[in-house]
Parts: C-alpha cells; structure tokens; sequence
C-alpha cells in the first residue's frame, strides 16, 4: 500500500514511520511518500527515517516531494499533518492573543480560531485533490485544529475522512492503569469535541470502575488529570475531563501563567525546532547520527508538554510513561482496522449522526468508534449533562462561524467566530484579535 504524509517534513513523522516499521503482515505500508513546501525539512526528516530503516530488511521504501498532485495520485491512505504558518505563525497565534489578555493556545480559544482560519480553506483545497486525484483514498487527519479541520474536509470527502487525536488515548489509559486495568480491555465511556471531552466511565467485564476512582482522593492524586484538576473538582464534575479543559476551568491562572512565561510554548518549539532542523539538514554535518538528534529533541519537547498548566495546578513533571506519545499508534490501528478489515474500536473525530442529540447530523464530534474495512462507526452514547452540553454547543457553533468565515472571506464572520467563543470576554477584544492576525497572517489575507 501507498501512504503519503503531508506535512512530511514535520518533527513528528518519525513517530509515524516507527510504527510502520514495527508492521510485517501482508497487506502493510510497502511505500511511503513525503510531502512538504520545505525542502530542507523533508531532507532532514528523511535522514531520520533512513536511520530508523537501518537494519530492517523490509522497511517501507521513502521517497520525498514538494509536488502535492503526485503525492496523492494511487494513494491509498492520506495522513494530513499540515502546519499553515509554521511554528511561527503559532508563537503569533499566541502573542497576539496574550497582548488582549486571552488565551492563544493553538487549538483552544482565540490561538485556535485564528489558527483554523487560515488552516481550513487549505485543507479544503487537499480534500478536493484527493476527491480527483485518489477518490478511493481514506484520509486520516492529524491537523489541528483537528475537528474543526476534519469537518471541513468531510464536507468534500464524507466518511472518508477521519480525525484522530492521541489526547483522549492517553487518557484512558491513565485511568485504566490507576484501576489497576488492562486498557485493551476496557470500554472507555468518552465524548466531546477534539479537546473537549470528559470519560465518564471506564467499564471492564461489563462493570464500571469510574466511581471507584472518583470516590477516593489518593487515587485521583495518582495520575496527571488527577493532580491537574484537583480531585474536590472531579468528584464535582462526576467525570474525568481531557485535559485540555483545564484551560476552561482554570482559564485566569493558565492566561496568567502563560503572559508570564519566559516563552510562549510555539516560540520555545520554533528555537528548539529551528535548532534541530540546521542541525539535521546539513549535508556536511558529521558526528551524532540523524535519528539520535531527534530523540533527543523529542525528550524535551514531550517533558515540556502543557508546562504552564501543570505549573498553575502544582502538578510537577509529567509521568515516564507519558512522554511517548500514542497518535503514530491509533493511526496505524485505523489504518489497519480499515484496509485488513481488523475490527477495532478507537476513540475518533468522525461525524455525529445520531450520535449527540444535541448536534446536527454532520457536526464531527470525538466518541469511541467501531472501525472496520467500511470506516469508523460512532457508538451511541448516554446524553451529555447540561454543564457539557452546554459548552460544546457553543465551541461547535464557533467552528461553524468559522467555517462561513473560511468560505465567504466574511472579515465579520470571523469578528463573530472570536467573540462567541466562551474564553473571549468582550466583542472588542474580538475586533481587536482580528486586526492583530490579519497583519501577521498573510493566510488571512482572504478576509475582507
């Protein structure tokens, strides 16, 4: 089979490639293409991958391009992991937004918003090229903001495309190790929108074990979201929150936190990256090999993951085992579930149908799955409570206004987009954050 990875110059295809490495049974990767608009990224990154391949003998063969039709055409899975603006245009997402004193992460709040806009109408350019180019393609998406972008491509590409995140994977799997479960066997009851969502229950044999660990502090104290939280705060909530809701519910400590930090979180990987990539492209370079450079800078860059936030809740450095990622794993498991016919359930940006009352039919929402060589089938789920409910309507109606910004160029549609979001507090500040992106971002040149 062919993969092409767009975005294949990024810091973390290695992970991707890694676990095809790992895949010998028929019907696997036998080839996959790099696509990136940097050429010295994809060089670098290719090196990378040339040093994971030494000494396996059937390693998918790696060929790079910065021709995106070629890429595509007889492609039969599609990673999007694209980045408009590069990490620079991150750390503006972040500064701009820190200037009005609201939050810039970069799929959260004002960051994500100006993010997706000049993110979606690419994305939507891709969705029709793999729509002509390689109709029978799946297209597994990685771009963040990950739901919002995965619902504009579903509008060209239907089931066809699906989005992953390995936020929500690895927190089953915290909370299936506190209770002492095996997390392959465990139903995790978990929905929301991409880094919006709650698990609600963790059922192994048929029993749930979510309110053994909701009634006792220690246990609760054990694990990341435990002491991200606080304990008094899951036991209130009756749930477990992904942990990007920490910047709702403590949303004036984050700001605070990040307004005061030597370094945005996008302008420290923007210097760290930068390093890594002068570093790995030069062709004169000798001495430490490609792929232990970026071990290396991967370790500090998983250690310094959500720094802020864990500094705000005293939660201290992050667990060993969470600094190795996951999304490279749930991707594979689609990918195979899909093209074997390996039935499997994971946890995925799909859209709703019946899903969530609450939503439309076409709204991409993040639920446990049933995937099989037909796609990935959304498990009905108990309704959300009112607090929830209430919080991702209104982040999916932010999406939407999004979306007919993206679509229309309306520079008053995005001015609403902005101002709806439940962490921008004034329809000045709104105005004010789009005059601030809009003379950074050439990408949002179309607003008009």
């Amino acid at each position: 089979m062919k993969l092409t990875i767009l975005g294949g110059g990024g810091f973390r295809v290695p992970l991707v490639y890694g676990a095809l490495l790992e895949d010998h049974a028929e019907g696997r990767v036998t080839r996959v293409v790099l696509h990136d608009v940097d050429d010295r990224r994809l060089y670098a990154i290719a090196r990378v991958l040339a040093d994971q391949a030494a000494g396996v003998p059937d390693a998918p063969e790696v060929t790079t391009t910065t021709d995106l039709d070629d890429a595509l055409r007889g492609a039969d899975f599609v990673f999007s992991a694209i980045r408009v603006g590069g990490l620079e245009g991150r750390a503006h997402d972040e500064r701009v937004a820190l200037a009005e004193g609201v939050l810039g992460q970069e799929t959260v709040g004002a960051g994500g918003i100006a993010y997706g806009l000049r993110t979606v109408p690419v994305a939507v350019d891709i969705a029709r090229r793999v729509a002509r180019l390689a109709p029978d393609a799946w297209v597994i998406n990685f771009t963040n903001p990950a739901g919002l972008v995965t619902e504009a491509m579903s509008r060209h590409l239907g089931d066809r495309v699906i989005g992953i995140c390995d936020s929500p994977v690895g927190l089953g799997r915290r909370v299936a190790r506190v209770l002492g479960a095996d997390p392959r066997e465990a139903w995790i009851d978990y929905v929301g929108l991409n880094h919006l969502g709650w698990v609600r229950g963790l059922r192994v044999k048929g029993r749930d074990e979510l309110p053994r660990l909701l009634a006792d502090h220690h246990l609760l104290g054990s694990f990341e979201e435990g002491r991200l939280f606080g304990a008094d705060w899951l036991q209130s909530l009756g749930a477990i929150p992904n942990e990007y809701l920490h910047y709702y519910y403590f949303n004036r400590e984050t700001v605070r936190a990040y307004r005061q930090a030597e370094k945005t979180r996008g302008a420290f990987l923007h210097d760290q990256q930068a390093r890594f990539y002068a570093q790995v492209s030069d062709p004169d370079a000798t001495g430490t090999p490609a792929l232990d450079t970026w071990n290396r800078t991967r370790a500090e860059r998983e250690a310094t993951y959500m720094a802020e936030n864990r500094e705000t809740a005293g939660a201290g450095d992050r667990d060993e085992d969470d600094l190795s990622g996951g999304y490279e794993k749930v991707a594979l498991a689609l990918m195979r579930a899909v093209a074997r016919d390996e039935r499997t359930t994971l946890i995925l940006n799909v859209r709703n149908r019946s899903t969530l009352s609450a939503l439309d039919t076409e709204a991409v929402i993040e639920v446990p799955c049933l995937v099989d060589a037909g796609g990935a089938h959304p498990v009905s789920v108990d309704p959300l409570p009112g607090h929830a409910t209430g919080l991702v309507c209104a982040v999916k109606a932010v999406e939407r206004e999004v979306l007919q910004a993206t679509e229309s160029g309306s520079r008053a549609r995005a001015v609403k987009a902005f101002a709806l979001h439940p962490l921008v507090d004034s329809v000045n500040v709104a105005r004010r954050l789009v005059e601030g992106y809009t003379a950074v971002h050439p990408g949002l040149a179309h607003l008009k």
